[in-house]
């Protein structure tokens, strides 16, 4: 039978921290979240190996280094409240909730959102609020956020995200073609003012309007 903790460490070890992953709170975060308990049952002995692996509906959950690197990119701070587009098995969402004070997540797919909301209140993320909806179309209702992360690539970013984040605000998305993405990171300046910048080649789903 696999340790699953010590299966984590060594992710965490040899996956993340040696490819120059240095936020002490993103490695403690994904410390803490047991990765085997958002994969499907027959590949749990896979969780923490260096891959996405697929979930359901087509989706997956992604990569851990691409998890630990859109969360240090997306700088996140206790207090802060930050959106998630894609919630998919709620991964991701639950490393961010173990720094930030709210995590917002969006899925398009029902079943898929009443799935990880199940999954991520089993194991007592009480700052986690999953919404079944429209990704591309943020989150009026709960901005503005200091982070915004998007498990979905897309030619153009949505506007409704920029206009969301708060001044300051990231926002991390894989950006481009499918094949040709790139993570990018946007920082809001000012009212109508971002910076830009590309971290790391990607490949990730594409975004789609609407519920499915």
């Amino acid at each position: 039978m696999i340790d699953y903790r010590a299966a984590r460490l060594r992710m965490i070890e040899y996956q993340i921290a040696r490819r120059g992953m240095t936020d002490l709170a993103v490695l403690e975060a994904m410390s803490a979240v047991p990765r085997e308990e958002f994969v499907p049952l027959q590949l749990r002995d896979h969780a923490h190996e260096d891959t996405a692996l697929p979930i359901a509906h087509g989706q997956t959950i992604s990569q851990p280094y691409i998890v630990a690197l859109m969360a240090q990119a997306a700088e996140l701070r206790a207090g802060d409240t930050v959106l998630e587009i894609g919630t998919g098995s709620g991964y991701a969402a639950a490393v961010m909730a173990e720094i930030a004070g709210r995590v917002v997540t969006i899925e398009r797919i029902d079943t898929l959102a009443e799935a990880a909301r199940a999954r991520l209140q089993r194991l007592g993320y009480t700052n986690v609020e999953v919404i079944s909806g429209d990704g591309t179309a943020g989150c009026d209702r709960h901005a503005p956020f200091d982070a915004i992360l998007s498990a979905a690539g897309t030619r153009k970013v949505p506007r409704a995200w920029k206009q969301q984040l708060a001044t300051g605000g990231r926002l991390i998305l894989p950006l481009g073609p499918l094949g040709d993405q790139q993570l990018v990171k946007i920082t809001r300046l000012g009212e109508n003012a971002y910076s830009q910048s590309a971290l790391v080649g990607v490949r990730f789903v594409p975004l789609i309007a609407g519920l499915g």
